[in-house]
């Protein structure tokens, strides 16, 4: 009886990714890549903090420097501007901004809250037709209603009063506010909020103790997103503002800069202390800022 050995069969290396085949290249590609996105984004950086900067120095500056090194740093910087634009009216007009913007923010959260848990919830006659009222609410201009909320509020008493702009601010922005929350709640498990409910809690306790932790980041998004926009809104406070004490930032910096007479650094020192507070603000919170709105407006 004869043995014959057979010789083994070659074993076949495992197929490489096409990365791997290519090597060095490859690699070298993602690198290239990679610095094209970072010096992108450095640029972006650039052209969005630079103006800001700008301002901030022009308002250490005199007016001759202003006009003959716009670009270039002050000789002798002078801080004096900064508290002479508080003296001038920035701080009324601050305290102003502060309280209507403070106010909008938490009557449009609360109402916008609400009603987004009850149109995800809540098991009510008539929800499709409330969504597309609120969907339609967002479709209209705001300038177009000057002379009617004109008279409205003037019928309520409560025109060139702090109530005026509240409540238009208020008015305004639940729309888009309630389909925001809305899109952030209709991804969240409602897992929790039936164990709640099964252990007693009522509707009033779910919302509170349950659904407003769980929705914090698209909670604190639409809080910011609305005091962007009271805080630098123009034209309901130029309308419905007479009284120069009641007056916001906006309107009240447009006055100041006809009082001044050109005197830029102190209207540059005075601009610059207007956007302080929402720089500060959305440094503050852009982590939950930015993952509400993924998270919300992704859905």
């Amino acid at each position: 009886m004869t043995l014959t050995l057979q010789e083994p069969a070659p074993v076949k290396a495992p197929p490489t990714a096409p990365g791997e085949r290519r090597g060095r290249p490859a690699r070298s590609g993602s690198v290239v890549l990679r610095v094209l996105t970072y010096c992108a984004l450095a640029a972006l950086a650039v052209a969005v903090v630079y103006p800001l900067c700008w301002m901030a120095v022009s308002g250490l500056k005199t007016n001759g420097e202003i006009f003959s090194d716009p670009w270039g740093l002050p000789a002798h910087p002078d801080w004096g501007t900064y508290a002479e634009a508080w003296h001038q009216g920035v701080l009324g007009y601050l305290l102003n901004s502060v309280l209507v913007t403070a106010a909008s923010v938490l009557a449009v959260v609360l109402i916008s809250a609400w009603a987004a848990y009850g149109l995800t919830r809540l098991a009510m006659p008539f929800s499709q037709p409330a969504l597309l009222l609120v969907l339609g609410a967002m479709m209209l201009s705001p300038t177009v209603a000057l002379v009617p909320l004109t008279q409205l509020l003037q019928a309520l008493h409560i025109y060139d009063t702090y109530w005026a702009l509240i409540v238009l601010y208020t008015a305004f922005k639940v729309p888009f506010t309630t389909f925001l929350i809305r899109a952030y709640l209709l991804g969240q498990p409602v897992e929790v909020e039936e164990a709640a409910l099964i252990d007693g809690a009522g509707r009033w306790q779910i919302f509170w103790r349950v659904v407003v932790p769980m929705a914090r980041p698209i909670l604190v998004s639409a809080a910011l997103l609305q005091a962007l926009f009271s805080w630098n809104e123009y034209a309901f406070a130029l309308v419905f503002i007479t009284d120069g004490h009641l007056k916001t930032l906006p309107v009240g910096l447009a006055d100041m800069a006809g009082r001044l007479n050109s005197d830029w650094p102190v209207l540059f020192a005075g601009l610059t202390i207007a956007a302080l507070p929402m720089i500060v603000i959305f440094l503050v919170a852009q982590r939950h800022f930015v993952r509400g709105l993924s998270e919300g407006i992704g859905k």
